[in-house]
């Protein structure tokens, strides 16, 4: 179980939440996307305080965690419409075109959630999380069920998202995805250590 954890994370940044199993890393990442309250202090996007249910608070944060969280009478396609509109995204079906291509998921763009693969869930997820505008984009271990070819593509997403200005707080026990996209890194452990993949830096903050 962690200690106190204090961090914040800046527009084009990617913080890596890494540690062991059982360490508390989703429970960090579900307290700064409002899944749960924390157990003391706050946590403030844009300054505002945690409120997942707020129109403002739903504009900004774009979440993926380990549910699959389907309509189970929508296909691919229809899940990917219903957030690429509820969202004013322009041209709506050309957007969703684009992610069904970059996710490996034309073939299966009319099958419904329960006719697919557990790594085409995974991908639908993904392409969900992606294809709505956030300025911070939380993925709780988004690696998981892919293969080797479509981890290398999810870095370079995540690497074009901060270049255009989100933050980003990545969950992962991928050290390649690690060592492709951190630029940061906060490790929980016995010890919660905050380190600076660019510059080196490191703060340690006692447990």
């Amino acid at each position: 179980m962690c200690g106190e954890v204090s961090c914040r994370v800046a527009a084009g940044e990617v913080l890596a939440v890494v540690g062991f199993n059982g360490a508390g890393k989703s429970t960090v990442v579900r307290t700064l996307a409002g899944r749960q309250q924390p157990l003391a202090g706050d946590v403030r996007v844009h300054g505002m305080p945690v409120m997942p249910d707020a129109v403002l608070f739903r504009r900004q944060v774009a979440v993926l965690f380990d549910e699959d969280v389907f309509f189970p009478a929508l296909t691919v396609r229809e899940h990917l419409l219903l957030v690429a509109r509820g969202h004013a995204l322009d041209p709506a079906e050309d957007l969703v075109d684009a992610e069904l291509l970059f996710f490996g998921l034309v073939e299966r763009a009319d099958a419904v959630p329960d006719a697919l693969s557990s790594g085409q869930r995974r991908r639908l997820l993904l392409a969900a999380a992606f294809i709505r505008p956030s300025s911070l984009l939380i993925l709780d271990e988004p690696e998981q069920r892919l293969d080797p070819v479509m981890r290398d593509a999810l870095a370079q997403r995540i690497q074009q998202r901060a270049v255009a200005g989100t933050a980003v707080v990545l969950v992962t026990h991928d050290p390649r995805l690690l060592v492709r996209t951190a630029t940061a890194c906060l490790v929980i452990d016995d010890i919660v250590q905050a380190v600076d993949t660019e510059r080196g830096a490191q703060i340690i903050a006692g447990s």
